[in-house]
């Protein structure tokens, strides 16, 4: 292809995006009691790590045909609520889709692609931005993880409900492995529930301290809370490498532990960043343990 059919090439197309985070699971996640009956609550733990959705409009394709949505049923489906709740028709074009998060893990893969294709329909139709829809669509596919905010809270995953805001003032450094398997929270609800009703006093607990714990600003004391949170879901979602990682904790001078309580996530929580040597420490302990851990910052706050 010619320089001049490089050029016509792009001026016939026009590429738009959208971007969502992930999380490395959850601070908290627990029952939060609604007529009678616990609801799953949970306080996601951002990661700075993302699903890209693409689309690239061509004008010269039949109208409405839309490529690339083959085998992404979530992403099909939010596109076609998307337009019936917009009110307009779908535009000529390829989908393009790229993920740092992995599938089954507790990284809220499938809810970061959903938003990411939400965000980009908007831009790709000239729509201002707007999160009631997103909500409505999320409400129509999936129990959902809280990605769509840009800060932490507390949400009702069945419910699409946020129900408390903690700002975007904390944010931690951690180190986590992906242990092996895949958990579909789907499954598992049942025994959650059944787990959460057993327990409700101590989550009670946990959440109350949680709660005055991120008005105050104090990362260590979330992360206290988190390994509280992570401590109860051993019981139910047990994590291989929980036991090592507790009797380690105070050695790395982590300020806790979290999991993904509906995934395979384990690792620390540090308020401070680690040093290049604690780096090293952390790697050669994970990698003793048969796993390759992985760095990454958790919410928006400076660490």
């Amino acid at each position: 292809m010619g320089v001049l059919e490089v050029q016509s090439e792009r001026q016939r197309t026009k590429s738009f995006c959208g971007v969502s985070h992930g999380t490395l699971g959850e601070l908290f996640q627990g029952p939060l009691w609604r007529a009678a009956e616990p609801q799953i609550a949970i306080v996601s733990l951002p990661v700075a790590k993302y699903s890209w959705s693409h689309f690239v409009h061509d004008p010269e394709q039949p109208a409405g045909v839309q490529l690339g949505l083959a085998g992404r049923s979530k992403s099909a489906r939010a596109v076609r609520h998307f337009l019936e709740l917009t009110g307009r028709e779908p535009l000529p074009g390829r989908w393009e889709f790229f993920s740092e998060l992995e599938v089954g893990k507790g990284m809220a893969s499938s809810t970061a692609d959903i938003v990411a294709t939400l965000r980009c329909l908007f831009n790709a139709h000239g729509i201002p931005y707007d999160q009631r829809i997103v909500t409505d669509v999320l409400r129509g596919i999936e129990r959902a993880d809280s990605v769509f905010l840009d800060e932490f809270a507390l949400y009702l995953s069945g419910r699409h409900e946020v129900v408390r805001r903690f700002g975007s003032d904390v944010g931690f450094s951690t180190c986590y492995v992906t242990e092996d398997g895949a958990v579909d929270t789907e499954d598992l609800e049942p025994a959650l529930l059944g787990h959460y009703r057993r327990h409700s006093t101590a989550y009670a607990d946990c959440l109350d301290d949680l709660v005055k714990v991120f008005s105050a600003g104090d990362a260590p004391g979330i992360a206290r809370c988190s390994s509280r949170s992570a401590a109860l879901s051993q019981q139910v979602v047990p994590k291989e490498s929980y036991e090592e990682l507790l009797k380690h904790q105070d050695e790395f001078g982590a300020d806790g532990i979290f999991v993904a309580h509906t995934g395979t996530i384990i690792g620390y929580l540090f308020h401070t960043r680690p040093d290049r040597f604690a780096m090293d420490e952390l790697s050669s302990f994970f990698h003793g343990l048969g796993r390759q851990c992985h760095f990454a910052k958790g919410g928006w706050g400076h660490v």
